[in-house]
């Protein structure tokens, strides 16, 4: 990925971070892993009394093959909130693409 590439999208720890409605993807689609994270459901915050602000409560996290493949996830966990599901991303994201 470029430079003007990587200017383009918002970046985590090197990778880039794309959300369509409550579908993250992470990861460049030029490799052969992507991480799929979907939020499952969505809580207020404690004390806080404002209508559109929301945290994630429970996030699906999968490693997924990138491309057309039949069987594409490799590994999947659910977690609680977004900071868990980013570092469990990271770590999957990384691990699978030094293994290639």
């Amino acid at each position: 990925m470029t430079k003007k590439e990587k200017d383009k999208f918002l970046m985590y720890k090197g990778h880039p971070l794309v959300r369509f409605g409550n579908i993250i993807f992470y990861g460049s689609v030029t490799d052969k892993y992507i991480i799929m994270m979907q939020i499952i459901e969505e809580s207020d915050y404690a004390g806080v009394n404002v209508k559109d602000l929301k945290k994630s409560s429970k996030i699906l996290i999968q490693l997924q093959l990138n491309g057309d493949v039949k069987d594409r996830i490799v590994k999947e966990t659910e977690k609680d909130d977004m900071a868990q599901a980013m570092e469990i991303a990271s770590i999957w994201l990384d691990r699978a693409l030094k293994e290639i």
